[in-house]
């Protein structure tokens, strides 16, 4: 009978942990553990914030591989609306990526932190070949690539 008791106590004490632990790791909960187990100056991105951000980062992707893929045969008017949406694109992209820089966003995502600046002068190089009398698109091209480099090295 006393054995009986203390094996029904272990079990009732082993419940009550697995739920004090499973209701400490619901998403409701997630921000207070955060406070405790992260130091103050951590900025912790939300998935659904990234997620979005880099929504609009593929959307603007999709923007320059259109822009970049005007045929050959082109009117007078044409090279100057192709450098302007190359340099709208990659306007809009260097803002969105200087956004999820390490330090703005992406302090819990090493990778972002790792390879966002150099994404970043990527785009600034692109867009100043992309300003030239003469533009050029090589860059931009590789602007566009960005995206499948780093997934590709982060998975």
């Amino acid at each position: 009978m006393k054995n009986l008791r203390i094996a029904l106590s272990k079990i009732a004490v082993t419940a009550v942990i697995s739920t004090f632990v499973l209701v400490g790791c619901s998403s409701q909960f997630n921000s207070s553990l955060r406070k405790v187990t992260y130091p103050p100056d951590f900025k912790y991105t939300e998935q659904a914030d990234l997620s979005s951000d880099m929504n609009r980062l593929a959307h603007q992707m999709a923007l320059l591989d259109t822009a970049l893929d005007k045929p050959l045969e082109q009117s007078q008017n044409e090279p100057d609306l192709q450098r302007e949406q190359v340099l709208n694109a990659l306007k809009n992209i260097g803002k969105i990526a200087s956004s999820l820089k390490g330090g703005d966003m992406g302090a819990n995502h090493p990778f972002m932190e790792d390879y966002m600046q150099d994404f970043v002068s990527q785009i600034d190089k692109a867009r100043t070949a992309a300003s030239l009398p003469e533009p050029r698109y090589y860059l931009a091209g590789k602007v566009s690539g960005g995206c499948t480099n780093c997934h590709a090295v982060n998975r």
